[in-house]
This record gives C-alpha cells, structure tokens and sequence, in this order.
C-alpha cells in the first residue's frame, strides 16, 4: 500500500472511531510522526494531505524545516526536550507537546519573548509513572500548570501522555480515561486555564485514545511503515 492509501486509511479510522464515540472527527487533529523519515518522504505525504508534523529530536527537525519550512504545515515537538534546546524549539515548533519541568517551560518561556513570541505548550504527564518515561508526576501536574500558566509568553492548551506498549489497545484505556480526569479535575480547579487538548494515542491504540478524548493523535509507523 502507498503513502497516499495509508493516509486514507488512518484518517477513515480516525473519523469511524470519532463517530463511533457521537464525536466530531474535525475536533481530533493527525499529527504525522515524522521522525527519522528522510525529508522527500515527508514532502510526499505534505503533498498526499499531511498538516502536521511531529518530530522528535531538533537538528534533525531543523535540517527538514530548511527543506520543507515553505509548505503549510504545522510543526509540533513531540521528543524529549532539553533546556538547552529551547531557543531552536520555539522558532521552529508551533506547539511542544512534552513540557515536563518548570525549569523547561521558563526557558521556552524566555526564549519566546525574545523572538516576540506567544509558545503554544501541553504539559506532558507520566501516567503510567514508569521511570523511563519523562513527565510529570501526577500528583505534582496541577501544580507545574498553576506555575507555567503565569509565564507571559507561554500559552498552556492541555495534557501529553504516553501509555506503556500493549499488544491489546484496550489495555491502554485506563491510562487515557486517567490522563482525560487528570486534565477535568484541573480544568475545575484552574477555571481560567483551557485545556481543550489531549495529545495521546499512537498507531497501535489511536482509536482507544479517540474514544476517551483524544483531539491530538500521534501516528507514524501506520502511514510511514515500519522504520529501519
């Protein structure tokens, strides 16, 4: 199957499994995970319908953005990110999705302002508290956002979580229903903070994701094929 067939294919799931769950298919948004994909891939699926882009890692997104920084697409980090990193990021990326530390999003939030810039973030969250997985801790969530969301050039939209790998999707499903209540119980505690986006679900559980909520899925390996 082609680029352009696997694309339709993952939107057509996408929509039966927001319509299956009485949502709009318009309120769930595809980022393409195009990390490790050599740039004329990415232009192709650019030209096959793709708006989003997902990258991991910021010279590699860098060395694409030069090639491909023309196209209309949205650029969207979704790698761990280091302090260090955060002046290359925020010129690039029009949403980070793994602000993790306060440490972190006052860097980005000071490297924003120097380019006159409001940063679009989600705070990405440890669900599944496994120490290998960056994040924050649950418990220590609501406070970081009650910090971040007084950074001037910051602008806090939601919550990112990755799930452990499950063979069974369903099986995933009470780290999404857990990461949707996370993001209520602060949205009622922070009345004046709008977290209208959650960033969860990835090939192998996007539909489970969608049916607890999911508005931003992260998909590669279902349009790309496997990586070598």
């Amino acid at each position: 199957m082609d680029l352009k067939k696997r694309l339709g294919n993952v939107k057509d799931r996408i929509n039966k499994a927001a319509l299956t769950s009485s949502r709009d298919p318009e309120s769930i948004h595809l980022v393409t995970v195009s990390k490790t994909i050599p740039a004329n891939r990415v232009k192709e699926a650019i030209e096959a319908g793709v708006t989003i882009l997902g990258e991991n890692y910021i010279q590699e997104a860098r060395n694409k953005f030069n090639i491909l920084g023309t196209y209309p697409v949205s650029w969207h980090f979704i790698g761990h990110l280091q302090s260090n990193k955060a002046k290359y990021a925020v010129r690039l990326f029009d949403l980070i999705h793994t602000v993790d530390t306060l440490k972190l999003a006052r860097e980005l939030d000071k490297q924003a302002k120097k380019v006159n810039k409001i940063q679009d973030v989600l705070i990405q969250i440890n669900i599944s508290k496994e120490p290998s997985k960056s994040g924050s801790d649950i418990k220590n969530a609501a406070n970081l956002i009650e910090d971040v969301v007084f950074l001037e050039n910051l602008s806090v939209k939601g919550l990112m979580a990755m799930p452990p790998f499950f063979n069974n999707p369903e099986k995933a499903r009470p780290y999404f229903i857990a990461l949707r209540n996370l993001r209520d119980q602060i949205q009622k505690a922070f009345p004046g903070v709008v977290l209208n986006e959650l960033s969860m679900g990835m090939t192998g559980d996007f539909e489970v994701a969608i049916e607890e909520g999911a508005t931003l899925v992260r998909i590669g390996t279902a349009i790309f094929g496997e990586r070598r």
